[in-house]
């Protein structure tokens, strides 16, 4: 049987976005740093063969603007209901249009590269029994990558701690489960040291200079809010 590998992104609402990096960046830079990455995370997935379709969902219509414009499918959210909501519609969504797997990404992974992407889809194999593969983010909390096979077999839980409430839940359905950890795509940007990674591993990228303007305003000021605080 062939496999049909849909990626989905959700993306809340430019204006809720990235609030954990408000104390280094004023909301213009944080719409503006979420479009860029986005675009960053389209064009890697643009790049991998193994990937039939994009779909991002969200209710912000210049994220979907971005998105049609990358070629991607958008499925537009009537309200911001949430993550999880958003990831059960872009399954249920791939699913009713044929995906027999589904990759989860999260729109703030600019360092993942097409090479790391397409190991991932081409680890899950051919047909098989129900699988999951797993992506934690750098510090062990999050997900930063969810390849469903098929896009039913499990129920999105992200937020903090969501990488071992979805294993946890992989291993109680008994599923064939797998753990990657590629560098790039661990690499999530949701608090502020996170920019100084993102800002040396794209020096001489025109995309990301306007973060430096305000970086260096905000030297020896607190650059970390606890975790949790970003709804």
């Amino acid at each position: 049987m062939s496999r049909t590998t849909w990626a989905i992104i959700p993306v809340k609402r430019l204006s809720q976005a990235k609030r954990r990096l408000a104390p280094v960046l004023p909301a213009d830079a944080r719409r503006r740093l979420v479009l860029v990455m986005l675009q960053e995370v389209l064009g890697a997935l643009a790049k991998v063969e193994d990937i039939d379709a994009v779909l991002v969902v969200t209710p912000d219509d210049r994220v979907a603007e971005v998105a049609r414009a990358a070629g991607a499918t958008v499925l537009p959210e009537s309200r911001a209901a949430g993550l999880n909501a958003a990831v059960k519609m872009g399954l249920a969504y791939a699913h009713e249009h044929g995906a027999t797997d589904a990759l989860v990404l999260p729109a703030d992974i600019p360092l993942a590269t097409p090479d790391e992407l397409r190991r991932i889809v081409r680890s899950a194999g051919g047909s098989g029994p129900p699988r999951a593969l797993l992506v934690p983010s750098h510090d062990g909390e999050g997900t930063n990558a969810l390849l469903l096979s098929p896009p039913s077999v499990l129920q999105p839980s992200f937020g903090p701690g969501s990488f071992l409430r979805h294993l946890a839940q992989a291993v109680a359905r008994k599923l064939d489960v797998q753990v990657l950890q590629p560098t790039g795509l661990a690499n999530d940007i949701d608090e502020p040291r996170d920019l100084d990674r993102l800002i040396a591993h794209k020096q001489g990228s025109d995309c990301y200079a306007f973060l430096e303007a305000h970086l260096g305003k905000t030297k020896g000021r607190p650059q970390n809010l606890p975790r949790g605080t970003e709804p």
